[in-house]
């Protein structure tokens, strides 16, 4: 029987899975940013033309805003080695784009085009952190708990 090694922890398991999740917290804090930028346009929009914004369009606003930035914070748990960390940002990844390809679709939905066009940006960018995430050395960076009842 050969035994398979197992992985070095993320510090030490080579410059691809460090670039990988550094690029991964840069996405999430980019993220953050082009959703602060849509708070800002729809705070601006209540002042000038408050028939253009709803409590639907701040809503999200600060929801996805504060979640970019709390998932660029798990990142650094990703260098860490915390497969919890791994596990629950590929869950979120994976799934995030699938909502925001809903929303953009939806006839009407509370959101003016402006925000539907930053919304795809937001959805491209965590479609590439899935990616990352999916990628073989992150997989193996974070391997699953073989035992019995464990594991993801």
């Amino acid at each position: 029987m050969n035994p398979t090694p197992s992985p070095a922890p993320p510090g030490t398991a080579g410059p691809l899975l460090e670039r990988s999740i550094r690029t991964i917290r840069r996405l999430w804090v980019t993220a953050g940013v082009v959703s602060l930028l849509a708070l800002v346009v729809t705070g601006v929009l209540a002042v000038v033309a408050p028939a253009e914004t709803n409590w639907v369009m701040w809503l999200r606003g600060v929801v996805i805003t504060v979640a970019c930035f709390a998932f660029a914070r798990v990142a650094a748990a990703l260098s860490c080695g915390s497969r919890a960390a791994y596990v629950r940002m590929r869950v979120v990844a994976t799934l995030a784009p699938i909502g925001v390809v809903l929303l953009v679709a939806a006839p009407d939905d509370g959101y003016p085009g402006w925000m539907k066009a930053e919304q795809a940006v937001l959805g491209a960018l965590v479609a590439v952190v899935a990616v990352l995430l999916w990628q073989r050395v992150m997989r193996a960076a974070f391997p699953r708990d073989e035992r019995p009842g464990r594991g993801a």
